[in-house]
């Protein structure tokens, strides 16, 4: 039998130790290493195995040329705009964490799922760690769903859970949530990142071995990280982040991590008293209520992944009585904010050094690509002259520090897609505007080379 030993782990940044000190020497933090118990693996032994098993298995090793070819398809949820994050579908024996923050909808979303699954003819298996059966049935009844072939467990001993996986055999399972899973014999509390770390291998070992594929939902941070270890989030296979304010409708799902997918993908939801809705038309319904005529705002044409997405961008100006003006941006970079207000004034002679300026992206979106420069530029410069851009006008194009504006990729798709809204004057950068041969009917590109062009064409 092997050797059993103890290993101090700091809570903070996951560094161990064989013996406990005061100071973490990893991340310097003081009192954060926890006790937990390891034993070495067994020695790998056994006959070789064929080529279609999985790791932990012990299968021989094999030439790249040898392995065959995996045509699996891939098991659609039900819901298109998840399918759309995870690539097409789940995966065979794929282990896929899905984080956000309380009360976001990470629990109903996933219940749906099993619940499509399970009335598609598979088995699956909803294990919570954090509310009863009947509570899970309470929820099932508002969201009206009680199909058969949905087991449910209220479990959070790994070795119960590991028994009844092997028991039930489930082709889809959900862990509600990681951090409420622990391992009987280790000392450490649930939710310390010894329990995490191996209450993951575990499971990570299972859905390679049996092929089950498997949600685990983690807890975030107030800084909005999953909590735990950050080789958490190297051991799964899929790594989604839910985001949006609970006081809204919309949600937004996002994948940092996808082996079998893109990551730039975005799915967007609308929270209802039924559960998770899926919203077929985003660009539509962040743009239902811009206010129309008003100073301030601009349309910008983003690109999450493969999907064009319209939003407005909003900004407000005033005059400010501070020694240091505000700057207050919701949805962007500050620090991009901050360039491009100096971009503009000495490019521009659009002065703001003595303006509160407040920057906001409806519908709760992040503008990360730098495609937006352009459309936050002329939103500024709306609310300083307090005139409002036309209403079938879309903006987009990124601007550098010497005020030229630079190309978008993929702009013939933007284009198309702000030409199926009704927008029929698009601003975009001369390069790219001379690219596109055959524009939409109806639609003028206007090509700028500077931000200077922008503000004098528009306004």
């Amino acid at each position: 039998m092997p050797k059993v030993k103890s290993v101090y782990a700091c809570t903070a940044c996951g560094y161990e130790t064989p013996r406990w000190v005061g100071r973490c020497p990893g991340c310097g933090a003081w009192n954060t290493l926890e006790e937990s118990i390891t034993s070495p693996a067994e020695k790998a032994g056994g006959p070789k195995l064929a080529a279609n098993q999985r790791p932990g298995t012990g299968a021989s090793p094999l030439q790249l040329k040898d392995i065959p070819e995996d045509n699996t398809l891939r098991t659609p949820t039900g819901i298109p705009e998840l399918d759309r994050v995870l690539g097409g579908g789940i995966v065979e024996g794929g282990l896929m964490l899905i984080g956000g923050d309380p009360g976001i909808g990470k629990s109903t979303l996933l219940l749906q799922v099993c619940a499509n699954l399970a009335e598609a003819g598979k088995r699956v298996l909803y294990i919570s760690g954090e509310e009863s059966a009947r509570q899970i049935k309470l929820r099932a009844r508002r969201l009206e769903i009680d199909p058969p072939g949905l087991y449910v467990l209220a479990e959070n001993a790994l070795d119960a859970v590991e028994s009844r996986l092997r028991e039930v055999q489930p082709e889809v399972a959900v862990v509600d949530s990681i951090q409420t899973m622990y391992r009987p014999e280790m000392a450490s509390a649930p939710g310390s990142v010894s329990q995490i770390r191996e209450s993951t291998s575990l499971l990570m070992r299972l859905c390679k071995e049996t092929g089950t594929s498997m949600f685990v939902v983690g807890h975030v941070t107030k800084e909005g990280a999953i909590a735990g270890p950050r080789i958490l989030e190297h051991m799964v296979d899929v790594v989604l982040y839910f985001e949006g304010d609970r006081q809204q409708d919309y949600r937004l799902l996002r994948a940092v991590k996808n082996r079998f997918g893109s990551v730039n993908e975005l799915g967007v939801f609308r929270m209802t008293g039924k559960g998770m809705q899926v919203v077929a038309n985003p660009s539509e319904e962040l743009l239902s209520h811009r206010a129309k005529g008003a100073s301030g705002s601009a349309v910008f044409c983003g690109l999450e992944g493969s999907r064009p997405l319209l939003c407005d961008v909003q900004a407000l100006t005033s005059q400010s009585y501070l020694n240091s003006p505000r700057r207050t941006v919701n949805g962007a970079d500050p620090g991009r904010i901050a360039m491009l207000l100096a971009v503009l004034e000495k490019r521009a002679g659009q002065r703001s050094y003595n303006q509160d300026v407040y920057i906001n992206v409806a519908g709760g979106l992040e503008l990360s690509e730098p495609a937006a420069d352009l459309a936050l530029c002329v939103a500024v410069v709306s609310s300083l002259k307090d005139q409002a851009v036309g209403a079938e006008v879309a903006v987009m194009g990124e601007v550098g520090l010497a005020g030229e504006v630079r190309t978008v990729p993929q702009c013939e798709r933007r284009v198309a897609e702000c030409a199926r809204l009704g927008f029929t004057t698009l601003v975009i950068p001369r390069e790219n505007a001379r690219r596109i041969k055959n524009p939409p009917e109806g639609v003028r590109l206007i090509g700028v080379d500077t931000v200077l062009q922008a503000v004098s064409v528009l306004f």
